[in-house]
């Protein structure tokens, strides 16, 4: 059994950043890797001890912590007690990429945990993320995770477009239960947004690389530079396969048109994303850098962040990144976000540490240029957030517009769903009112024997819920091809996060 006594006895430890004047150097993962990876494995195992195993594990609901209903409580009972082949099993149960969410997952599970719900008197939650994290890169280096190929083939064949999480989680599951599985990129690597969307400090290509490897081995085929719908006709694809699944995410980025958006050097975030890490894939300088600017990220969220340690990392001169919310506060609200929900609190990740500027309650008006057309200021007014008569939101300015310095402009502002193409036209799908593509129970869309999961379907979300949809359509799958399945189901297309609402 678990040690009941264990969060009482050992303090909650995170595993360590580098220093900031040495990470932001380079583009290597941002924690330390230390020089004695035994005691790092010992301190890890002392950190599973905090695990109660509670009665009721609220870290693997469905909707309150891990959508993929990761096994938490056994795997970091396993560790605790050294069995990390065991622990490897258990968690590779529920989670194809458990290296992935590991890094760059925000850990809801966390957020859930039974010692959340009073961090002040616990010492706060499992350090669930480092576990699993520790338990993945453990399992690749003593060799316990290899090829899985399935013991008998149906003769069925399945192409997946779209190579982030849930293409390849998908594809994967697909593989195993003996489908002729192909997944299509558009691009010219695999990985989606997991290649081009997440800097190289946050997730190490190789680690995509490397399962990339396994699933080959395992008898899926890869089919790269190919823009399913241009490259290959939509008639080809249907019928080259018994189905499809689109994994194709939710990549159609929100803009802003104020005056002046026009000007060189006002761009999307992900255009300065994904030519950073063509970059580090040895592509070649970056055509958008933040070197030597004053750079102004607008958006305060996740992919804000990325843009933060990525103008870091290329030497801006400063960096400021503009929220339109209120700071929030640096502890859970319990009526805003009573546990097991997520928490509305103020989050500072590696790329915060590093430097930059955070402002509240600001938004863009206008960016003001020179006689060359380049931007070099931006006009700013503090605003208020409100709902209008049919709960839209609206952003009121309510004081003094105001200039500062501004050479690079980067919009993080979100998504707005799947970009209209000519493989939906092909396919007679139509996006919903979200710009996401609508499914049955079955995870079946209006085209008969075509599927759909992850952003495409949920909209822009977590890698976490990207590979647990990857898995139930995989499922959904299996049963149409076949009849039925012993493949998992993790969540259904209407399942949502717990949340106040």
């Amino acid at each position: 059994m678990a040690d009941p006594r264990g969060f009482l006895e050992v303090p909650k430890k995170e595993e360590k950043y580098r220093p900031v004047a040495e990470r932001i150097q380079d583009w290597e993962d941002v924690h330390e890797h230390p020089a004695d990876p035994a005691k790092e494995l010992e301190e890890v195992g002392t950190q599973a001890r905090r695990c109660m195993d509670c009665g009721i594990p609220f870290c693997h609901s469905g909707t309150a912590g891990c959508p993929l209903g990761n096994l938490i409580p056994e795997w970091n009972d396993l560790v605790r007690r050294g069995r990390w082949d065991a622990a490897s099993a258990r968690l590779h149960a529920t989670n194809n990429f458990p290296e992935f969410t590991g890094m760059v997952c925000p850990a809801p599970c966390e957020a859930a945990c039974v010692l959340s719900i009073n961090e002040r008197v616990t010492g706060g939650s499992v350090t669930i993320k480092r576990i699993e994290k520790t338990i993945a890169y453990e399992s690749w280096a003593e060799g316990f995770i290899g090829p899985e190929p399935p013991a008998s083939k149906t003769g069925k064949s399945v192409g997946v477009v779209g190579s982030g999480p849930a293409g390849l989680a998908a594809a994967q599951q697909l593989t195993r239960a003996g489908h002729d599985v192909t997944v299509y990129e558009r691009d010219d690597r695999l990985g989606g947004l997991l290649r081009y969307g997440i800097p190289e400090y946050k997730l190490p290509k190789a680690d995509i690389d490397r399962r990339i490897a396994q699933m080959s081995a395992e008898g899926t085929d890869f089919v790269v530079n190919c823009d399913v719908g241009t490259d290959l006709s939509v008639e080809e694809l249907r019928d080259r396969h018994d189905a499809v699944v689109l994994a194709i995410g939710a990549m159609e980025a929100r803009d802003n048109p104020v005056p002046g958006r026009d000007l060189k050097g006002v761009h999307l975030a992900m255009e300065h994303l994904v030519a950073a890490n063509r970059e580090c894939e040895g592509d070649g300088p970056s055509p958008i850098t933040a070197a030597g600017k004053h750079v102004v990220i607008i958006g305060g969220g996740d992919t804000g962040a990325d843009c933060l340690g990525t103008a870091h990392r290329q030497g801006a001169a400063s960096v400021v990144q503009l929220d339109y919310n209120p700071e929030l506060p640096g502890e859970r609200d319990d009526d805003r976000s009573p546990w097991p929900t997520w928490p509305l609190i103020m989050r500072t990740s590696s790329a915060h540490a590093e430097g930059g500027e955070r402002r509240y309650q600001v938004a863009v008006q206008r960016f003001l240029g020179d006689a060359e057309g380049n931007v070099t200021k931006m006009v700013l007014a503090e605003v208020r957030v409100q709902r209008d008569a049919d709960g839209n939101r609206e952003i009121i300015p309510v004081g003094e517009e105001f200039e500062i310095p501004c050479e690079l402009a980067l919009f993080a502002i979100g998504f707005t769903g799947v970009r209209r193409t000519e493989l939906l036209s092909g396919l007679g799908i139509e996006p919903n009112r979200r710009g996401a593509i609508s499914c049955g129970s079955d995870w079946q869309t209006d085209a008969p024997g075509v599927f759909v999961c992850g952003d495409a379907h949920r909209g822009a979300s977590l890698v976490v819920w990207a590979i647990a949809e990857g898995r139930s359509t995989a499922r959904a799958v299996d049963e149409f091809l076949v009849g039925s399945s012993d493949l998992p189901s993790p969540v259904r297309p209407a399942t949502l996060p717990l949340a106040v609402r």
